[in-house]
């Protein structure tokens, strides 16, 4: 029970650690970009303080749109990544295999991949095409003897 929970807590926490490196890229960026951004002289009437670069300068407001742009896509990047890892050991899944079909959904089942862990710890089945919505990708452990299924097909008797 607890090295389950343990391993599952290794799954969240590569990802929040994987989250706070592009946060802190996003920071690194817009930090470089108020530092090396060069400020414009003030208005000459001058009443009260100057106005923020932000909205009022469009080069500096397009410029920040580009460091939030790039945040999303690191954004993006991780979440992709993280949904083809295995949950237990954490490496990239391997060998995608499709199945089921549309035209023969009766016999094969509606289309899916499914990917599988080079050691063996699990199987991840994503459905093609999402009709009712966005459906989880469904992750099946394995045990932790990847032989059995083998030993079953072939007894050690024979």
């Amino acid at each position: 029970m607890e090295s389950s929970l343990i391993k599952r807590m290794k799954y969240w926490l590569y990802f929040l650690a994987k989250i706070l490196v592009a946060a802190g890229v996003v920071y690194v960026l817009q930090t470089a970009l108020f530092f090396f951004y060069p400020v414009p002289p003030p208005p000459l009437p001058r009443f009260g303080p100057p106005p923020p670069l932000f909205l009022h300068d469009m080069l500096f407001t397009f410029a920040t749109l580009g460091v939030w742009l790039i945040g999303a896509g690191l954004f993006s990047i991780i979440l992709r990544d993280q949904r083809r890892r295995c949950r237990t050991c954490l490496r990239r899944l391997i060998m995608p295999v499709r199945s089921g079909s549309w035209g023969h959904m009766v016999t094969f089942g509606r289309p899916k991949t499914e990917l599988i862990c080079p050691f063996g710890h699990g199987t991840l089945s994503i459905e093609e095409l999402q009709i009712t919505g966005m459906q989880m990708p469904d992750w099946q452990p394995h045990d932790d003897n990847i032989w059995k299924e083998l030993e079953s097909y072939y007894p050690a008797g024979k």
